[in-house]
């Protein structure tokens, strides 16, 4: 138990280190969650900095969720590992460097199951390009490859409730981040009409 309270605050703690917002700040460039979604993640940098700056996010963002993948994968039975990728993307979400304000937890999610679930990693990237593909819209192309995500982590667990508890948990938070962006597409499939 004490194994899963220290990794579980030092998971939140990586997460809450936003990259998009530090290197922005650093480069002397406004606030990311000041233009566009509002969202420090890779794809507002992408929509402000360009293609160089948003693959460095995204590499680091990867780089630092199986960090703790590593981390939780030594000092946690695999009941408990989907919880500390839960409070990954909780630090991530909701930081608290930078005011409780940050991404969503997308890149996260998928850097952390590269090494606890490779097989649904791999399954959900592909998920990924092909819904984009289809739909054009990275938010709805990250619900089904999150959703991939999750069930990879269940599946690997045997179906182990706890385990399963913080898949469902992960996936419920990075729906709740999008709420934005549902609301919005949700506006322009059906606009009111003027009274």
């Amino acid at each position: 138990m004490i194994n899963g309270i220290w990794v579980f605050g030092a998971a939140y703690l990586a997460g809450s280190v936003n990259f998009a917002i530090l290197f922005f700040k650093i480069a002397g460039r406004a606030d990311p969650r000041l233009s566009f979604s509002g969202n420090a993640g890779t794809t507002n940098v992408y929509r402000l900095a360009g293609m160089p700056w948003a693959v460095l996010v995204f590499a680091l963002d990867i780089g630092r969720a199986m960090a703790v993948a590593v981390l939780a994968g030594y000092f946690l039975d695999a009941e408990r590992l989907t919880w500390a990728g839960f409070f990954l993307v909780l630090g991530n979400s909701f930081p608290c460097f930078h005011g409780f304000r940050g991404g969503k937890g997308v890149a996260n999610y998928l850097g952390f199951t590269v090494l606890t679930v490779p097989v649904a990693a791999l399954s959900a990237a592909w998920i990924w390009v092909l819904v984009y593909w289809l739909k054009r819209m990275p938010f709805i192309a990250s619900f089904f490859m999150v959703a991939a995500l999750s069930a990879g982590h269940v599946v690997s667990s045997g179906g182990n409730r706890l385990a399963a508890a913080g898949a469902a948990a992960t996936f419920a938070l990075i729906i709740f981040n999008h709420r934005k962006n549902i609301r919005e597409h949700r506006r322009e499939r059906h606009p009111t009409s003027p009274a």
